[in-house]
C-alpha cells in the first residue's frame, strides 16, 4: 500500500469533470496536488482553495496546454521544482470534436489526437526521468470505453483513446524495472460537461444500453484512480473498466 500523504501528484485537465473528482478524492489523503488547467484559471484557482480546505494545504494550479510538448514538459518541471519530486502522474486532459469520418476535417482529427494521445506521451516522457531517478512512481492514464469498442461519429476520439491503451502497455513494460506502475482507466458514459451536451432523447437511449441502468459519476472514476495509486502496486499494464457493463 502507498500512502497519499505528502505524495506529489500531477493531474492534467483537473479543473472540472473527472479530473476535478480525482483531485478532490486525493485531497482527502493529504496529497500535494498540482491542478493543471488549460484555459479556466478561475475554476482552477477556486478548486485549489477548496482542496486546501479539504486537507491538501500544498495544492497549486498550473496552466499548461497538453497539446503543446513544451508546455506539457514544463508542467512536470514546475511540479518538481515546487515539491522536489513527482510521485504520481494522472493523464486526464482531453477534448472531443465529434463528426462522422465523412464530415471530419484533417484539423478535427489532428486537434483531438494532439491533446488526447500526444499530450499523454509528452507528460510521460517528461516525468519518466524523475521516476527513474527515484526508482518509484505511478502513472494512471484516463482512456475510454470508446477506445475499446468504438462509437459512431468519434473516429478521432476512439483512435486517441485506443492509442492511450497501447501507450500504457508499452510504458508499463519499459518502466517496470524502475518500480513504476502504468495503468489505464476506461470510463463509460460519465456525468460530465461532455455528456451534458448530448440531447435528452439520446441520453435515454444510452442508459438503455447500460446493464447497470445508469450513467456513471466522476466519483466512480476517481475511486478507481485512487485504488490504482494506493493499492495497485502489483498491477501494471492493465486496463480498469468503469463503464456500468456497456463494454465487457
Amino acid at each position: 500500500m502507498i500512502t497519499l500523504e505528502n505524495a506529489a501528484v500531477v493531474v492534467t485537465g483537473a479543473s472540472r469533470g473527472i479530473g476535478r473528482a480525482i483531485v478532490e478524492n486525493l485531497a482527502q489523503g493529504r496529497a500535494k496536488l498540482v491542478v493543471n488547467y488549460r484555459q479556466n484559471k478561475g475554476a482552477a484557482e477556486d478548486l485549489v482553495v477548496q482542496l486546501r480546505q479539504m486537507g491538501a494545504p500544498d495544492a497549486i494550479a498550473i496552466q499548461a496546454d497538453m497539446s503543446d510538448s513544451e508546455q506539457a514538459s514544463r508542467l512536470i518541471e514546475q511540479a518538481v521544482e515546487r515539491f522536489g519530486r513527482i510521485d504520481v502522474l494522472v493523464n486526464n486532459a482531453g477534448i472531443n470534436v465529434d463528426r462522422t469520418i465523412k464530415k471530419m476535417s484533417v484539423k478535427d482529427w489532428e486537434t483531438v489526437i494532439q491533446t488526447n494521445l500526444n499530450g499523454y506521451f509528452y507528460t510521460i516522457r517528461a516525468a519518466q526521468t524523475y521516476f527513474m531517478q527515484q526508482q518509484s512512481g505511478t502513472i494512471v492514464n484516463i482512456s475510454s470505453f470508446v477506445g475499446q469498442m468504438g462509437n459512431f461519429g468519434q473516429a478521432n476520439y476512439a483512435a486517441a483513446k485506443a492509442g492511450v491503451i497501447g501507450l500504457t502497455r508499452v510504458a508499463a513494460l519499459e518502466l517496470a524495472r524502475y518500480n513504476v506502475t502504468v495503468n489505464a482507466v476506461c470510463p463509460g458514459f460519465i456525468e460530465t460537461d461532455m455528456f451534458a451536451g448530448i440531447p435528452e432523447n439520446a441520453k435515454e437511449t444510452i442508459v438503455k444500453r447500460i446493464p447497470l441502468g445508469r450513467i456513471g459519476s466522476p466519483q466512480d472514476v476517481a475511486r478507481a484512480v485512487r485504488y490504482l495509486i494506493v493499492d495497485g502496486e502489483y498491477m501494471t499494464g492493465q486496463t480498469l473498466n468503469i463503464n456500468g457493463g456497456i463494454y465487457m
